[in-house]
């Protein structure tokens, strides 16, 4: 609606308010005139207090729409940032008619005027509707946009309006947050039936308990009667047994269907990200993957369970408290209600403050286990440059970020319980007085009035419990959130190509590859690169660090996607073939490889189902593993250890040859494969391998002049494109880039061979990234 159509129904309604109010409080009006009632005003008789509300609320929406007319840039955004004190405002009125009806009660007994309840009623829905008509105004933003378009710049108002309506839009995807965590109960909804049955007979037992307490206090004080107070105790006795044992029911029924919840959500969690692209984990650090993984998660399924538990416990007592109370006293159950809404009001703004907390306390959270993973994963490193203190210090600043966070919390937390208790305490004292006057009057029991101070009391628990949830759910929202981020998000690479021949060929074409990680998208590592990797022959890159050997393998191994080119496989792009049939005809073997917390047999078949330890140990001879691997204690069921910790540098390169030779590739990357084997072992391996490598298209990535020089084709790289390409003799005889690295290594040149001939993968892939 236009902003002028807003303001127009809003003096319309103010004008109609004002009539609508004049007229029933002039037919409510027993005195001869309305002087005469101003002048001899009653509280108890008089309504003419009420129609003074009516004026307050002119004024409030008068003064709102000249504000908004005059201010047409600032004025909507000041009326939404002052609608918590006009919504206490308008329910402060709608209090005092309440209240007018329970002094009105006192003198008028029974109230029958109709004009009363209709200035009554007209009141509290007039009430409503100028907060409806406050919150109108302070939404639109034509006139804001009229004015951002004149002046040319955003202000600090514009920007003050989208965290508004950016609250709104999470407000909103809250509830959706949480719907959806519960959709993921589908699956154990039989079990959440019974659950809910063994909390409803929990609640009713709850529920009847003060009003049998009250029949026990009037049996003693009122009738004395002992038959009356026997039978009274007995179902008493009878509904805490039941109640406890229907406690506990639910309580197990929930932990047990909501820890299946945590199974759900972290496989669905873990599925999403072994699915997603390598760029994907060269953007998010290892630790924050695995605080979405573990803590994350273990805090949406605990508060969600906890949470559910509590707030349908409540919900349902409440019910029934409030049925009980009306049945009691209804003046005192409206009294009740007076206080009830502040409680809702100062819980829904310590709910969004609490929320915005929990996720700023799972980011610091996330970031301080990020780096005791770093740490940890890279102890031996940290050792070597005796940086303990240091890392000490890191992990301890960031333990004081998320020390701060937890502060608020507290702080937030404690001011919260302050105005809640306030509040609750005044509207006991309010109660036991009007009570009192109600007992001493005999409108209602001493027994009664027990009850229905037990009554309060608990729905009093009830809100609290609600409110609480309120927090607690926050924070489950905030961690599922981050959670629900990872399980939807879409893998930037798909890998759904369906190829996968009978007969591979094996022969592999770069052809005008140009290529930048995710990462530094703006930093190309290849540069129209083209070059051919033949069947049958051996092809080996070299170049200096940072030429884009490594960004070659990556591509091969359809790691990336490229910007510009194609790499293919037998003519076909690598895109095209299937994920699994394309990693079993191209095999990796890397510098450092990694092995797996599993046996060594694990380890060499790993990625293939049901492969016979006869085919594992064939794979262990060629790779020259079989004989280390039998001297083991436990032979091929030893366990490597964490990334292979239990093996020497040497034990694990071999296993991992033989991990890749199981699966007799056509495609056969060796990247510093025989690196950290010793002489001895390195030339009984090329020669295994040199037998094994027939009809193979093999590409090696080495340094050593012994097994460069072998090769059918040497590519030099330099900065992303091919300078020169050739067999050893050729480009000795050439000269150029290849012919200074060769002499740099025979000459002994030690720096200058680790600075340009021998960097670690690890090295590598970071300067090239």
């Amino acid at each position: 609606m236009k902003p002028c159509n807003v303001m127009l129904c809003t003096l319309t309604f103010t004008l109609c308010d004002l009539t609508v109010s004049t007229v029933l409080y002039t037919y409510s009006c027993k005195k001869a005139s309305i002087f005469e009632d101003v002048m001899q005003f009653n509280i108890f008789h008089s309504m003419l207090d009420v129609w003074v509300t009516t004026l307050l609320r002119t004024c409030v929406c008068v003064g709102a729409v000249i504000g908004v007319s005059w201010n047409r840039a600032n004025g909507p955004q000041r009326l939404r940032a002052s609608i918590m004190p006009m919504t206490l405002l308008c329910y402060l009125i709608a209090s005092y008619a309440m209240i007018k009806l329970l002094l009105f009660s006192e003198e008028e007994k029974p109230i029958q005027d109709a004009w009363f309840w209709s200035l009554l009623s007209w009141t509290w829905l007039s009430s409503a509707l100028t907060l409806f008509a406050w919150k109108q105004m302070g939404d639109f933003t034509s006139w804001r946009q009229e004015t951002t378009m004149y002046s040319g710049l955003p202000d600090d108002q514009e920007v003050a309006q989208v965290g508004t309506q950016r609250q709104e839009v999470e407000s909103d995807t809250s509830g959706s947050t949480i719907g959806r965590l519960l959709s993921y109960s589908k699956p154990d909804s039989g079990y959440l039936l019974i659950a809910f049955f063994f909390l409803t007979l929990c609640t009713i037992g709850e529920i009847f308990s003060p009003y049998y307490t009250g029949l026990v206090i009037d049996g003693i004080v009122v009738q004395r009667s002992l038959k009356q107070f026997s039978s009274a105790v007995v179902i008493l006795a009878v509904l805490a047994v039941g109640s406890s044992f229907s406690a506990g029911m639910r309580g197990g029924l929930f932990t047990f269907t909501f820890a299946r919840l945590n199974i759900r959500i972290r496989n669905l969690l873990f599925h999403s990200l072994v699915s997603q692209e390598i760029g994907f984990f060269d953007e998010n650090h290892t630790g924050d993957i695995i605080s979405r993984l573990t803590s994350d998660t273990t805090i949406v399924s605990d508060v969600i369970s906890e949470n559910v538990n509590v707030f349908l416990r409540s919900v349902v007592k409440s019910v029934g408290v409030i049925v009980f109370m009306f049945s009691l006293s209804w003046q005192l159950s409206l009294l009740t209600f007076l206080g009830f809404p502040i409680i809702m009001l100062v819980s829904r703004v310590y709910g969004k403050y609490y929320k915005k907390l929990a996720k700023e306390v799972q980011t610091a959270l996330a970031k301080a286990n990020s780096t005791a993973e770093e740490t940890i994963s890279a102890i031996k490193t940290v050792r070597s440059f005796a940086n303990e203190e240091t890392e000490a210090t890191v992990y301890s600043d960031k333990l004081h970020q998320l020390y701060s966070l937890y502060k608020k919390e507290a702080f937030a937390y404690t001011y919260y319980i302050w105005s809640t208790g306030f509040t609750e305490l005044a509207l006991q004292i309010s109660i036991l007085y009007y009570g009192g006057h109600l007992v001493i009057s005999e409108q209602m029991t001493s027994g009664n009035l027990i009850s229905f101070v037990i009554y309060e009391f608990l729905l009093g628990d009830c809100m609290e419990s609600i409110g609480s949830v309120y927090g607690g759910l926050m924070q489950g929202v905030g961690a599922a959130e981050k959670v629900f981020e990872f399980i939807d998000r879409k893998p930037k690479m798909v890998n759904d190509g369906t190829l996968a021949p009978e007969h591979l060929e094996g022969k592999v074409e770069f052809r005008n590859i140009t290529f930048s990680y995710p990462t530094r998208p703006r930093a190309q590592v290849l540069k129209n690169l083209s070059f051919t990797l033949y069947p049958g022959k051996i092809t080996a890159l070299v170049g200096p660090s940072g030429s884009g050997k490594s960004s070659c393998v990556n591509i091969l191994e359809n790691f990336y996607p490229v910007q510009e080119g194609e790499v293919l496989l037998d003519g076909h792009p690598i895109t095209m073939y299937d994920h699994k049939y394309l990693h079993a005809k191209v095999s990796m073997v890397s510098q450092e490889p990694v092995l797996f917390a599993r046996s060594i047999e694990s380890n060499i078949s790993y990625g293939l189902s049901s492969v016979p330890l006869e085919i594992v140990i064939g794979a262990s001879k060629r790779a020259s593993a079989h004989g280390f691997i039998t001297e083991l204690q436990d032979g091929y069921d030893t366990e490597t250890g964490e990334k292979g910790a239990q093996l020497s540098g040497g034990q694990k390169q071999r296993v991992a040859i033989a991990r890749s030779l199981i699966r007799n590739p056509r495609v056969l990357i060796l990247d510093e494969a025989t690196s950290a084997l010793d002489a001895e072992s390195e030339h009984a391996i090329q020669q295994a391998m040199n037998n094994d490598l027939q009809g193979r298209t093999v590409l090696i990535i080495a340094h050593r002049l012994s097994t460069v020089e072998k090769a059918h084709n040497i590519i030099v790289l330099d900065k992303g494109t091919v300078v020169q390409q050739g067999s050893h003799k050729e480009l000795m005889e050439e000269g150029g880039l290849y012919s200074q690295l060769v002499q740099r290594q025979v000459s002994g040149l030690g720096s200058e061979e680790k600075d340009h001939m021998r960097p670690t993968r690890h090295q590598e892939e970071s300067t090239e990234k």
